[in-house]
């Protein structure tokens, strides 16, 4: 009949493919796209292969596109340099926030594209730079993926090329075989992993472990949970005591964690200063005893506070060079340069000084005025040099001195005041205590980083002066505390304690209790 579109066959081969890979710089995307085309020039198809970098790692990744058509006699598709939303055959993406992006930049389509993404983070640097916390919902890209895929194969493939030995882009090109997108024979992809010649066969590892993994369902990676550490030393053993026999139970693991993490950054002594004032909280709690489990982990977390004394002891620790060996798959006979940007101000000079002569030079204008112009700029620094590995491992060693220290002062004043807020709230409201506690997240970090927090947390705790009539003080604390963390400028946090001055305002509820 004249005008009828004749019926298609639905299980006809396709005669058109195109696949989009979103990987990050060193992750070998090029070569996975290399890899696709070899594959399908073996089997008599044409194929072309373009890319677009992105800005730089992690603000923007680089996406390889790779087309491939059937060959016809006499004919020459015209192929697109790079892909176009709705017309997307598989998306394969290296991180799960690049899945994510797939979707928003409609590379994705529901009922078309093959999506396969590995399930593991590398938070951005928005993520990364928000002060509280900036990352964003691995859950709902999940779901995001599901719906706006014909089929979504998503499985941690940082992990398993870890266990392979392997590079992610190997465990890439298996899971792209096991999905059977393509219409090739899994032969034929490992031949073209043995056709590269390059690491045949710890990429026929990742292969198979992305092969394997392809077929069964799409799952977040399990977060694992810290163990509770176990005491080595008999000084240990003797805290940990003293912590089952003190504190209530719900506080034990976070107050061993915290033993352990101020034994290593400074002594034993320091330590049993933590749980002395951490008894002291204890003292004033009553089940189910969240105020001193948090102030457990918050003050821990104080305590040790970042200086340039705890910086360079962790940047010359054997393990830290050992991770990033691993990271980068360094090989026994290769070697290794790690060149890291620092940019320590006069401020952390002086901080590290003895309180007297610290003090001194930053109190003063005229001596402030004279050594400022040499911190100004930062330098790109080789740890790994015998000069400045010996330089930070020498500025390592100074943690005896510590105590001594300016930074040491201050902080210790900072912290003695925090927890006698802490108490008195506690006698009678203990909700406002525990939100006073919290408040600890605001201060981290170094250098600008840390003036900022600093200037957040005075801010939020002046704010209990001008506290809403008809807000209770814990709630209201910790609004002002989200409105700290929602923006690095301060600007939420200004416009609600302006607001509330505006409001009629209860008596201070610190005062107040």
């Amino acid at each position: 009949m004249q005008g009828q579109v004749p019926p298609t066959d639905e299980k006809a081969p396709p005669q058109r493919l195109s696949v989009a890979i979103l990987a990050l710089g060193g992750q070998g995307g090029g070569v996975l796209a290399d890899w696709v085309q070899t594959v399908a020039r073996e089997h008599g198809w044409l194929a072309q292969g373009t890319s677009v970098p992105g800005v730089a790692q992690r603000t923007g990744s680089t996406v390889y596109y790779v087309e491939l058509a059937r060959a016809a006699e006499g004919q020459r598709p015209v192929m697109a340099l790079m892909p176009v939303p709705g017309d997307v055959d598989v998306v394969v993406a290296s991180e799960l926030m690049e899945a994510g992006r797939a979707v928003l930049r409609g590379f994705s389509t529901a009922g078309r594209t093959t999506l396969i993404g590995s399930t593991n983070r590398i938070y951005a640097i928005s993520e990364k730079s928000r002060l509280g916390d900036g990352r964003g919902s691995s859950e709902r890209i999940m779901a995001a993926a599901a719906e706006r895929s014909k089929r979504f194969i998503g499985f941690d493939m940082d992990a398993a090329a870890t266990r392979a030995g392997s590079v992610i882009s190997a465990v890439m090109f298996g899971a792209l075989a096991g999905s059977g997108a393509l219409p090739f024979p899994r032969e034929s992809f490992e031949a073209a992993i043995r056709a590269s010649g390059i690491a045949v066969d710890s990429n026929l590892k990742g292969f198979e472990e992305g092969f394997q993994a392809a077929k069964a369902e799409a799952a977040l990676p399990v977060e694992s949970v810290s163990d509770v550490p176990v005491p080595e030393s008999e000084t240990g053993r003797k805290l940990a005591v003293r912590i089952t026999a003190d504190l209530p139970p719900r506080a034990h693991d976070h107050a061993m964690h915290g033993v352990q993490r101020l034994m290593d950054y400074q002594d034993a002594r320091y330590a049993t200063l933590y749980l002395d004032r951490l008894d002291s909280i204890a003292a004033l709690d009553a089940a189910p005893f969240t105020l001193t489990a948090e102030a457990a982990r918050h003050l821990a977390l104080w305590m040790s506070y970042e200086d340039t004394i705890r910086v360079a002891d962790l940047k010359v620790r054997e393990s830290r060079l050992a991770r990033v060996k691993g990271e980068v798959q360094v090989e026994d006979a290769q070697l290794l340069r790690v060149t890291e940007f620092m940019h320590p101000r006069l401020q952390e000079i002086c901080d590290t000084l003895p309180a007297g002569i610290g003090g001194r030079i930053a109190n003063s204008p005229t001596l402030t005025r004279l050594l400022s112009p040499f911190f100004k700029k930062g330098r790109h620094v080789e740890t790994t040099s015998i000069r400045w590995y010996g330089a930070l491992f020498f500025l390592s060693r100074l943690r005896p001195m510590r105590p001594r220290s300016l930074r040491y002062r201050e902080e210790q004043e900072r912290m003695e005041a925090w927890l006698d807020a802490v108490r008195h709230a506690a006698a009678n409201d203990r909700a406002l205590a525990e939100e006073i506690v919290k408040c600890q997240r605001l201060i981290k970090g170094y250098g600008d980083t840390f003036d900022r927090g600093l200037r957040n947390y005075a801010a939020v705790m002046a704010g209990l002066d001008v506290r809403p009539s008809d807000r209770a003080a814990a709630d209201w604390l910790a609004e002002l505390r989200e409105a700290a963390l929602a923006d690095e400028d301060g600007d939420k946090l200004r416009e609600l304690i302006n607001q509330a001055r505006q409001s009629p305002v209860s008596e201070p509820a610190l005062r107040a209790s």
